[in-house]
Formats: C-alpha cells, structure tokens, sequence
C-alpha cells in the first residue's frame, strides 16, 4: 500500500525537526547575537547596545590584528599542508597496503591513543621536546648533527605548527583511510594487468578515488586549526597571536564588541575555507 505523500512530507519535517530547532538554538542565534554585539559601542569601561562601525573600524585600522589574521591564515596552510604530506602516506599504507582488517584497525587505534589524553598535556609534552635542552637538540647533538641547541625549536611559530601539526594529523589520516580502505582491489589488481605501473595508479585511480577524505580530513583541520589559540599560547611563549588568542584576550578585558568583530571575522574565514572546500568534492554523492 502506497503511502500518501503528503503523510510522508509530514513525516520528514518531523524527523529533521529536533535537529532544525538544536542548530537553531546554539548555532544560528549564537552566531546572530555575536554579529549583533560587534555592532555594540564599547567603551573603557562599559559596553552599551547603541549600535556603531567603532569596532570593526578599530580592528581594520589596528596592524596587530591585521597582522594576527594573516599570521593565522599563514599557519593553517602550512599546518595544512604538513598534515596531508605526513598524514596521507600513512593513511596509504593503513587503508590500502595492510590487507588485515583487524590489523588496520589497530593501527588506526594507536593513531587516536594521544587524544586518551588531555589536549592541553599533549600540548605541553613539546616543551621538554623542543627546548634548549630538550630531547631532540640532545639527540641531533648526541649525532654530531648539530654542534650547539637550536634555539629556534621553542618559543617560535616553527614551535606552533610542529604542535598543531602532531596533534591534527590524526584528523587527516582517520577520513582519507576510510575512503582507501573501500576502493576495490580489483580494479587495482586490473590496472597492473595491464601494465600501469604504481604511480599511475596512483595519479588516475587511487588518489581521485580518495579525494573525498581529503577534503573531510581537510575541513576538520582547517576548522580546528583556524579557531585555535591554547597551543600558539603554551608554545610560543605568548610571541605568536592569532585571531583565536586575540578573543581570549579581548573577552578577558571584558572587551565584548571587539571580541565579536574577531568571532565574526574567524567565522566567515571558516565560511569561506569550508565552501572552498566542498566545491572541489560534492561529499553528498561521494559519501
């Protein structure tokens, strides 16, 4: 018996409807409000909802902020670019070379181990790693690499994306695994029959057919990169600033409107990664 279709269009809204009102609730309005709060007249010592530019004209007016934004697109490309370089061979192997289910998925198991652990400890576990007695310059001296600590190590931007770049390679690796790890064998297997060697495989089959977990694994590091500002805090000694450390110190000050401004900025700059993003892979068909 066919179902009518207005009984089933009633249905749909019914099944979307608790997921339409939570992303209202704490997605939309949030995100109202802030843009509504930039608008806001801040003063030094209070705020008041008399609407004015002041704000965004002191955020574009200011070389700090401008320089802090430039500096966080500057470091997400880079952090970007490292975890797919580091990320995407490992992944290779995970998904497509281990022939061992079982085996595969406890590789991807020691992958996520470091996130059994508090974010802000994996953090801190650089410093001891890259100071100027820590364990890497005692290694590479120990080796007569180097014949006095590099002090470039800590406390610097390399500091920053060598952390970030640990600790969201792990988002790149998960999604472009999955994706390996459902291309069938065969049609690998046919292409070597007829004599395509390994990188052409790779150019023509393997890597158009793992392109949806890049841009997924691309996405999650962006969104996380981007809004960052605990790890350039705790490794950089406070000499790196992105658009992240700036709202924390805004909000600190109780400075509410330019916090805003900085939200909203950070969010149309995801906006735009995002969309970017989703127009090299449609992730619907795909997925």
């Amino acid at each position: 018996m066919a179902v009518p279709a207005k009984t089933s269009s009633t249905t749909a809204w019914w099944l979307i409807a608790p997921g339409v009102i939570w992303m209202t609730l704490f997605l939309v309005i949030p995100i109202l409000m802030i843009v509504y709060v930039s608008f806001w007249t801040q003063t030094t010592f209070k705020i008041e909802s008399t609407l004015t530019l002041a704000s965004w004209q002191q955020f574009f007016a200011s070389d700090t902020y401008i320089t802090s934004l430039f500096t966080t697109v500057r470091i997400w490309l880079i952090v970007l670019i490292a975890t797919l370089v580091i990320g995407y061979p490992t992944a290779l192997y995970v998904g497509l070379f281990v022939k061992n289910k079982t085996l595969s998925t406890i590789l991807l198991v020691i992958c996520v181990i470091p996130f059994w652990t508090s974010f802000l400890i994996r953090v801190l576990a650089w410093r001891p790693m890259l100071g100027k007695e820590g364990a890497i310059n005692i290694i590479l001296q120990k080796f007569g690499i180097i014949s006095a600590p590099i002090e470039a190590l800590l406390f610097t931007e390399l500091s920053v994306i060598i952390g970030m770049t640990q600790i969201y390679c792990v988002f790149m690796v998960g999604p472009i695994a999955f994706m390996l790890g459902r291309i069938d064998p065969n049609i690998i297997e046919a292409s070597r029959d007829l004599g395509a060697g390994f990188w052409r495989i790779f150019r023509k089959i393997i890597f158009p057919l793992s392109l949806p977990g890049v841009v997924v694994g691309a996405i999650f590091v962006s969104v996380m990169v981007l809004g960052e500002f605990a790890t350039a805090s705790a490794l950089s000694g406070r000499k790196v600033n992105l658009l992240g450390n700036i709202i924390v110190t805004q909000v600190g000050s109780l400075k509410w409107a330019l916090a805003s401004v900085v939200g909203v900025i950070l969010t149309i700059v995801m906006g735009i990664v995002v969309a970017l993003f989703l127009r090299i892979v449609d992730l619907r068909r795909e997925l």
